[in-house]
């Protein structure tokens, strides 16, 4: 699954202080697992739906992920394995796949989950009129047969090397879904899933509460309670991480080098560092005509710094990259060369393409026009904002005037990225383990919720993001997005800034907490507070 991610992740919990137990000061000796407590995270924006085929940013995409269940998921050694499907078999042309499902499961309001369900999703995931931004992998089904009860069989049109991953995603119930338009139904504020976690209330701005699902068919999940709590501005993030009102978030760099060095932070809390699977990019809106011009935007990615922004924002906690996919991904091509930082062919590569400073103002114009423009990015961000600044000094060095907008993050998404009302936006991507980037870059995908928000267009592009989807060797699926790599890096449509590091902390009282190539938080359900320790009794 592909989401917008704001990386990543106001004051008092449910509107009042917690209830703490008298022994919560006490450390336990005990490791014992025990059930209760409850987990309080930190998010810098709110959820925009809990319909997990609809849902794009990654803070919608948090919560649905502890509420529904795909067919399969991703383990911590990145494998493939059974989620609602139990097993499962691939027919030798690589055509059809029959999915065998758990037969314990149950809906959160106690139904049986069946095979319909996952039709009814199946359905819901290529209806013309329902705006979801994963229908392109499911347009590649002929065939949707319900086998039995527990069997599904699905037939591809042709061999699609996703096909088996596209199914982690969330299934939905049926029974209470249908005939109903999933683009407006109270269920995206109110959803019932099969998944470790139950929906308890949803409070816009504020809080999502969810409660350990009793009857998970993995077996109900040590800690109680789930609080995702939105605090829009990072700073006072950190207060509450500092006063024990939240139990995790992501640190920024300046946090995790230097402010949780205290020796009560320390004691607390445990760190975490290791690469995001995702990037932030400078993207244009390329039906604005000066961005059209690949002059301008090849001009623009040798006005910045890059380097300047990983060492003076990030403090080093990133890397540099130069195409589209996750540098410790394989299909990166670490043969393609960045942009250099080169102010003088900037400058030459803008007059190439008519804009100079005609009238000795200190701004290039054309046509009697001024080169100005906005970026817009996402409050509660702050490195991205400052990367905002630093890349309007550099543009403004060479003689364009750029504004920086910060606006909140669900209105960031309905009103300016949904509907393209933006010149330049400064955003990142969170990407799927599989290099499949067809929602992102084919340049069908451009629908109002779709992916390809930058209206990006290119035929051999397109042509390389089918052909990767039909080839199952992985070397020849790599020489695939090598090539497509080198096309996009070419085209410039966005200007490829960071890898940031991932850079989560977690209260000390939390155990279980295991580092794998996956990150943290897929084996959340085993998270346990030994009894002593526990500081919410409910």
């Amino acid at each position: 699954m592909i989401l917008i991610s704001f990386l990543l992740l106001p004051a008092v919990l449910l509107g009042c202080s917690p209830a703490v137990n008298s022994s919560s000061l006490i450390p336990s000796s005990d490791g014992t697992p025990a059930y209760g407590d409850a987990f309080v995270t930190g998010s810098i924006g709110d959820a925009r739906t809990l319909i997990p085929i609809l849902a794009s940013d990654s803070a919608s995409g948090d919560i649905c992920g502890l509420i529904f269940n795909g067919l399969v998921r991703y383990n911590p050694r990145l494998e493939l394995e059974g989620d609602l499907a139990e097993n499962w078999e691939v027919s030798e042309d690589h055509l059809t796949i029959t999915f065998h499902l758990r037969k314990n499961v149950r809906w959160h309001d106690g139904v049986p989950f069946t095979a319909k369900d996952v039709e009814f999703t199946y359905q819901q995931l290529i209806a013309p009129a329902v705006k979801t931004p994963y229908s392109g992998d499911f347009e590649r089904v002929e065939l949707l047969q319900v086998v039995d009860d527990f069997t599904i069989r699905v037939k591809y049109k042709e061999p699609f090397v996703p096909g088996l991953a596209s199914w982690g995603m969330g299934i939905l119930p049926r029974h209470l879904l249908e005939g109903k338009d999933l683009n407006s139904t109270e269920f995206s504020r109110h959803p019932v899933g099969t998944g470790s976690y139950r929906f308890v209330r949803w409070k816009t701005g504020e809080l999502i509460e969810l409660e350990a699902n009793p009857d998970y068919y993995e077996g109900k999940p040590y800690i109680n309670r789930y609080l995702y709590r939105i605090i829009p501005d990072q700073a006072t993030m950190f207060l509450e991480l500092q006063g024990l009102g939240i139990d995790s978030t992501g640190l920024t760099p300046l946090q995790f080098n230097r402010q949780t060095e205290t020796s009560f932070l320390k004691r607390q809390f445990q760190k975490f560092r290791y690469p995001s699977f995702g990037y932030t990019y400078l993207g244009f809106n390329l039906n604005d005509k000066r961005f059209s011009d690949l002059r301008v935007r090849r001009a623009i990615t040798a006005a910045i710094d890059r380097q300047e922004i990983i060492q003076g924002i990030l403090l080093g906690l990133g890397t540099e990259l130069t195409g589209p996919f996750p540098t410790e991904s394989w299909a990166y091509n670490h043969s393609v060369q960045p942009i250099v930082y080169d102010p003088a062919l900037a400058k030459w590569l803008l007059a190439e393409a008519g804009w100079e400073d005609h009238d000795r103002d200190g701004w290039l114009d054309k046509e009697g026009i001024k080169f100005e423009f906005t970026i817009i990015t996402n409050q509660g961000n702050d490195q991205r904002k400052m990367a905002a600044e630093i890349i309007q000094k550099r543009l403004a060095e060479i003689g364009i005037s750029v504004k920086v907008q910060v606006i909140e993050w669900s209105s960031f998404i309905s009103e300016f990225i949904d509907k393209r009302r933006f010149e330049a936006v400064l955003l990142g991507w969170s990407l799927s383990r599989d290099p499949d980037l067809y929602d992102i870059w084919h340049s069908s995908k451009t629908k109002e919720g779709e992916f390809n928000f930058l209206g990006y267009a290119n035929s051999e592009v397109d042509e390389l993001l089918i052909e990767g989807r039909r080839t199952f060797d992985q070397k020849e699926r790599q020489r695939i997005y090598h090539r497509l790599h080198e096309l996009i890096a070419k085209d410039a449509p966005v200007i490829f800034l960071y890898v940031p590091d991932a850079l989560p902390v977690v209260h000390r009282r939390f155990h279980g907490v295991e580092v794998a190539p996956i990150g943290i938080g897929y084996n959340f359900i085993e998270w346990y507070v030994p009894q002593g320790e526990q500081r919410y009794t409910r």
